[in-house]
């Protein structure tokens, strides 16, 4: 069985295709808790979409660079980074690179000088609508764009849910992670009221699922009872393959296809690819 399922989600053929949608679909990955999934729901999502006939674009928007690092893509010092196009108005395609052994997925690092950004932004004309026409002027259309979000509220923040259509959010399955979560939708309400009316909170993923605990349940059925058919059916489990593949500059679909976290990731992608298609581009 796990043998049939790493074949499933590696895709080696390239016979087994999600539904590419009628128009780039733009989502910023956002919760202002750190460690509930932001990351790893980006990197794992992005290349489970590219192997099967997508093409991704992920912006790695976190001054700690732990998507670039996680797709294995060189972030250090003196890197052409996401920072360069957002202060110096480099073009996105010049910082971009081709994701190492999966076809389709390209990434724009951070380096360190994005902790910068923030304080350099504030004084910057249109500062929250730079990343939106950093992505708008790229001549290449991509399927799906991820924005990897900073765990704060920031102007970082702003910038990428000002060029998203969609906001994803990645919810651990634990009591603090809904302290939070209000204070999240407020801004999300401020920004889509002031500055990108198109804003949606279209999908709400649970992450970090332990089974064995009765809060696990609870939690569930709190924000399956508050987002209705927003929350995707497919939960992420805790998942010890999951949190070793970054090490490997590795998703986990490449570093163990056949684990549950690999098939609960693939199981979220292919739902959010079929909700895309469902409703004419947005979920």
């Amino acid at each position: 069985m796990e043998a049939l399922r790493a074949v499933q989600i590696l895709n080696p053929s390239g016979e087994i295709t999600m539904p590419r949608p009628d128009h780039p679909r733009v989502l910023c990955v956002a919760n202002q808790k750190g460690g509930v999934g932001k990351t790893t729901t980006t990197v794992n999502l992005a290349v489970a979409l590219a192997l099967h006939g997508n093409r991704v674009l992920v912006v790695d928007l976190d001054p700690q660079g732990n998507a670039s690092t996680g797709l294995n893509v060189p972030h250090h010092a003196g890197v052409p980074d996401v920072y360069d196009c957002l202060i110096d108005n480099v073009p996105l395609s010049e910082v971009a690179q081709p994701v190492e052994g999966i076809p389709n997925l390209w990434c724009v690092p951070a380096t360190i000088d994005l902790a910068g950004a923030e304080i350099e932004l504030v004084s910057v004309v249109a500062r929250e609508s730079r990343l939106a026409r950093a992505i708008a002027a790229h001549p290449e259309k991509f399927d799906y764009v991820f924005i990897d979000c900073p765990p704060s509220l920031g102007l970082l923040t702003v910038n990428a849910l000002c060029a998203a259509q969609e906001v994803l959010i990645p919810i651990q399955c634990e009591y603090y992670a809904l302290e939070g979560l209000n204070q999240l939708i407020n801004n999300i309400n401020l920004v889509r009221q002031h500055l990108n009316p198109t804003l949606d909170v279209s999908t709400i993923l649970l992450t970090m699922y332990d089974r064995r605990t009765r809060l696990a349940d609870a939690v569930e059925q709190d924000v399956r009872n508050h987002f209705g058919s927003k929350v995707l059916n497919a939960v992420i489990p805790r998942n010890v393959r999951v949190s070793e593949a970054p090490s490997y500059g590795q998703s986990v679909m490449t570093y163990d296809p056949g684990s549950r976290g690999a098939t609960s990731y693939f199981e979220a992608a292919l739902e959010l690819a079929m909700r895309g298609v469902n409703t004419g581009g947005t979920a």
